[in-house]
């Protein structure tokens, strides 16, 4: 039988312990985000209206996830997902949550759940997706380390093999970085 006084389940010493891929860190960390905006909606703000909106775009993001990663570590990714989206609608609508609840395989009622609690750790964001440009089009996008130096994401830009194609047999005149978000490589 669970504990019912421990958050609905622990996900989070689960999932810190693997090597997670960037679309699953990205659902975690939307996952928890989401957790901490209807709380503080229902909790402070008294604001339902942006509560249901999170949810539901949480419940997109879970549902593009699931539509290309099949593997077992991905459901159980969606799976925290979707438990918190269910969680987190169970005040506003009780007994749609309840039958959903049993659906995911739970066999205690949505009742005897927990809120969901934030996990801090999936709220760090250690990479960012970079935009990379070759005259101020749109040539590649890769994700790189957050805290890489100027000079590192030069190498990253001019290392791409799109951005190659682009700048073979030219002249870099200069290369324009906004700090995370995008590298701009003019040539000539």
């Amino acid at each position: 039988m669970e504990n019912h006084n421990e958050p609905h389940r622990s996900f989070t010493s689960q999932f810190n312990e693997l090597e997670l891929s960037f679309e699953q860190e990205k659902l975690r960390l939307k996952t928890h985000q989401t957790i901490q905006k209807v709380t503080d909606d229902f909790g402070r703000r008294h604001t339902f209206n942006t509560a249901i909106a999170a949810t539901m775009e949480l419940l997109n993001s879970a549902n593009k996830f699931l539509e290309s990663n099949t593997k077992r570590s991905d459901q159980e990714i969606a799976q925290e997902a979707l438990e918190s989206v269910i969680l987190m609608l169970a005040p506003i609508v009780p007994h749609l949550c309840h039958a959903l609840w049993k659906h995911l395989g739970h066999g205690d009622s949505i009742l005897d759940a927990s809120w969901p609690s934030v996990d801090e750790s999936a709220l760090i964001e250690d990479s960012i997706l970079l935009v990379l440009q070759v005259n101020g089009k749109l040539r590649d996008k890769t994700q790189v380390a957050k805290n890489l130096s100027r000079e590192e994401l030069e190498k990253v830009a001019l290392s791409s093999k799109a951005v190659g194609r682009f700048i073979e047999g030219k002249k870099v005149q200069k290369i324009i970085i906004v700090p995370g978000r995008l590298i701009n490589v003019v040539v000539s």
